[in-house]
């Protein structure tokens, strides 16, 4: 639904995202609605833009216990008929327009950029850092999906979405696969909500890259040498994003500045759990945590 979506984008609602319901029948969120919603004669009447930044806070690599700060730049919009989402580092192109109202499909590509543990001044445990720096990965592929619109008030949505990607820089040479699924609704003209699920499915040449332990560390003492451990594919984590976003002068429609606010828990599964690297010297339990400010225009 172009409203859900729109919407979405006017409160900078950057997490690319899945979903939740509320109890069956009429929700009171309804009743602090306007009764026309319409994007005619709106910032979202054609081409819009929103762009922004925030700061986050979160694992310093993938199944860390260590937390750091970091910038989070976000963009999403429409030009030329062309939606532009966003996805963690990254975005996704969609080419098929939507009609307001109707069931809305989506597809196009999606690129994104892996920097786990590709600087080790950034990873805050030693022992893992002596273990090396891997390279940036540049993942491309394509994204489908589908939304439906007036699941339980007029203005809310329900989206099922996949993208899968493969490593075109040679860093893990591996694909992800991941699914998801978002309930979005507006709580009022200026305050919209989300609640996401998603999961993260990695092949073999992925886990081996950012999971498998060598057996021998020549830089550590034989203490701090972590058992060798060859890492497998399959799914590498399950998690849930709750976002809600404020349009700072309480109407969405007209555009402007907004700020936004995001909370995540993911758990790694499988080899991604199992390696020493989550095992001995991190966490399974992700948490995630990111304030910004937007302006759409």
């Amino acid at each position: 639904m172009k409203l859900a979506a729109t919407c979405a984008a006017a409160t900078m609602l950057a997490a690319s995202v899945p979903a939740n319901a509320q109890d069956q029948g009429e929700p009171s969120v309804t009743t602090e609605l306007p009764e026309d919603l319409s994007l005619e004669g709106t910032v979202f009447d054609g081409d819009f833009l929103s762009v922004g930044v925030g700061v986050a806070y979160g694992a310093s690599y993938s199944g860390s216990d260590d937390y750091t700060t970091f910038v989070l730049p976000i963009v999403q919009g429409s030009l030329g008929g062309v939606d532009i989402n966003p996805r963690p580092a990254g975005l996704a192109l969609d080419f098929i327009p939507d009609t307001e109202g109707q069931l809305a499909f989506s597809a196009g590509p999606v690129i994104r950029l892996n920097r786990d543990r590709v600087d080790a001044d950034d990873i805050e445990d030693p022992v893992v850092a002596a273990y090396g720096e891997l390279d940036t990965a540049i993942e491309i592929g394509p994204s489908v999906g589908v939304s439906l619109p007036g699941v339980l008030n007029p203005y809310d949505s329900l989206s099922f979405n996949v993208d899968a990607a493969w490593d075109v820089a040679g860093a893990h040479d591996g694909m992800t696969i991941n699914p998801s699924v978002t309930y979005f609704t507006p709580l009022s003209r200026g305050i919209a909500a989300s609640l996401s699920f998603s999961a993260n499915h990695i092949d073999d040449d992925y886990a081996d890259y950012y999971y498998s332990v060598p057996a021998i560390n020549t830089l550590l003492t034989d203490a701090d040498v972590l058992p060798g451990f060859e890492a497998d594919g399959g799914f590498e984590s399950v998690g849930v994003n709750v976002l809600l976003g404020v349009d700072l002068n309480g109407d969405v429609t007209d555009g402007g500045l907004a700020l936004v606010g995001l909370g995540g828990y993911s758990r790694l599964l499988n080899d991604a759990k199992r390696s020493p690297f989550t095992s001995i010297r991190g966490d399974a339990d992700q948490w995630f945590a990111a304030i910004g400010i937007g302006y759409t225009f």
